[in-house]
């Protein structure tokens, strides 16, 4: 069984567990991200407009995505918070995980239904017809992933909340491997497989997104200290109680990253209404940004987790060191992704671009004017997401919801939109506005964080239990 936690003796030793929980879901994130950037490095081979059309209906999955694995991102602060009481934490996890099957299940049922009127959906924000239709049918595949994909990303979470990152990682490396062998051999016709051209790259997200639910499900089920919980004992006996807490504090999450992945797609509609170069050099510049992300993301998941076990404990030293080593760690990444994307602007956009195609010197051209307001950004980015992440793990996300919904569609959105169609500025304009939306939401999230005791959020003078059992008991 998972050994339980215990509170870290100093800032060094907590900045340790942290890294320790952190790196595999860094490179998790990282190797999940790099599945996505196969596929737009392949599509932009076929060309910008096959690129634009798959951005569109990406973009629209996404939200849809993120806004699950918000739902089931809940089950690590309330894992986290059963293993910090220690007491019936095994029992507490296993309804927790289930409930959280069902709320994935339910919402990605939704989704998917949703994901089939595509096509009218882009028509209706303004989207050029024939790119419209395109996009809608790589949608048609596309959308039969929402479903394995998110039970994966609920898997990883409880695998994160229980120290075990590193099957996740495992999972999404091999991952990585299969997208890109599918996507070459589905996309141009290698390896005997039919060319499908951009719909060979929805297949292949489909079929991979199939095989990572697969082995996760398999890890829960076989490893040594997980199988004797019997996580998927009983699965469809509903829990009134338990799936309401968990709704109770995984939709305002889910609508927090809807909120902020929304806000990016809304972008992406944006852009369209200018022309199809601003939206390929959208799509480089946002996977470009998105790849630096990863890391703060993966720091803000054990940041989650290790403010989750000190409130689960009662101790509010654990909980304002856990977040102290988070926002530290996160930001000295931040500054150092800015430079590398404000130096080497040129280098990281040519690797999406067939420089052959006649649109594509125009693509560079803009992308780089992208990348350089995106470096900037990557402070408030890499504040915003772990500012989130640490309220989350003391249980507090409505109010964060509401900073992200005014910062990032009031600030974000009306900016970007002022700027873009009443300057000059066009596609730059919107990227400002993202860039000061974000810092808007990041502002708000370290304030609320600095008032949580003020705020009733973390009781100043709770004790720490002092129970040392070594080991959950099923």
């Amino acid at each position: 069984m998972p050994t339980l936690p215990s509170a870290p003796a100093s800032t060094r030793a907590e900045t340790v567990a942290t890294l320790a929980l952190a790196w595999p879901l860094i490179l998790s994130n990282l190797a999940g991200n790099a599945i996505t950037t196969t596929d737009v490095l392949m599509l932009g081979r076929i060309g910008p407009e096959a690129l634009a059309a798959a951005a569109l209906s990406v973009n629209l999955y996404n939200l849809l995505l993120f806004t699950g694995v918000g739902f089931s991102v809940a089950i690590s602060p309330m894992i986290a918070a059963a293993l910090g009481r220690r007491k019936g934490a095994a029992r507490d996890s296993r309804r927790t995980f289930r409930m959280g099957l069902w709320l994935v299940g339910i919402y990605a049922v939704a989704g998917t239904l949703l994901l089939s009127f595509a096509e009218p959906i882009f028509l209706a924000l303004g989207q050029d017809p024939a790119l419209s239709r395109d996009a809608g049918t790589f949608m048609d595949v596309l959308r039969w992933a929402l479903l394995p994909a998110l039970l994966s990303f609920l898997m990883r979470n409880l695998l994160t909340a229980f120290g075990r990152a590193w099957v996740s990682l495992v999972v999404a490396l091999g991952g990585i491997a299969l997208n890109v062998v599918l996507n070459y051999g589905l996309i141009f016709g290698h390896y005997g497989l039919p060319a499908l051209g951009m719909r060979g790259s929805a297949w292949a997200t489909v079929i991979t997104s199939l095989a990572m639910f697969v082995a996760q499900a398999v890890s829960l089920r076989f490893l040594p200290r997980l199988r004797m919980m019997h996580l998927f004992g009983r699965w469809w006996r509903f829990d009134w109680v338990r799936f309401r807490e968990l709704a109770k504090l995984g939709i305002p999450i889910g609508l927090t990253w809807s909120f902020e992945v929304g806000v990016f797609s809304a972008a992406v509609y944006l852009m369209g209404l200018i022309d199809t170069v601003s939206v390929a050099a959208h799509v480089i510049a946002l996977q470009l940004a998105a790849f630096m992300f990863m890391v703060p993301l993966g720091l803000s998941q054990a940041a989650t987790v290790r403010v989750g076990y000190g409130f689960g404990a009662g101790d509010p030293r654990w909980v304002a060191r856990a977040g102290k080593v988070a926002i530290g760690c996160a930001l000295a990444f931040s500054v150092a992704s800015a430079a590398i994307m404000w130096i080497f602007p040129a280098p990281l956009a040519r690797l999406f671009l067939n420089m052959d195609a006649p649109e594509s010197p125009a693509v560079l051209a803009t992308a780089i004017q992208f990348l350089l307001i995106a470096a900037v950004f990557q402070l408030a980015d890499g504040a915003q997401v772990i500012g989130a992440a640490i309220l989350r793990g003391i249980h507090d996300t409505r109010v964060p919801m509401l900073f992200a919904a005014f910062g990032y569609w009031v600030v974000g959105i009306g900016a970007g939109t002022l700027l873009a169609f009443k300057t000059p500025l066009a596609g730059r304009g919107i990227w400002i506005g993202l860039a000061l939306g974000l810092a808007v939401v990041a502002v708000l999230m370290l304030w609320r964080w600095s008032r949580r005791e003020a705020l009733g959020l973390v009781a100043p003078q709770s004790s720490t239990q002092t129970g040392v059992p070594t080991a959950v008991t099923a």
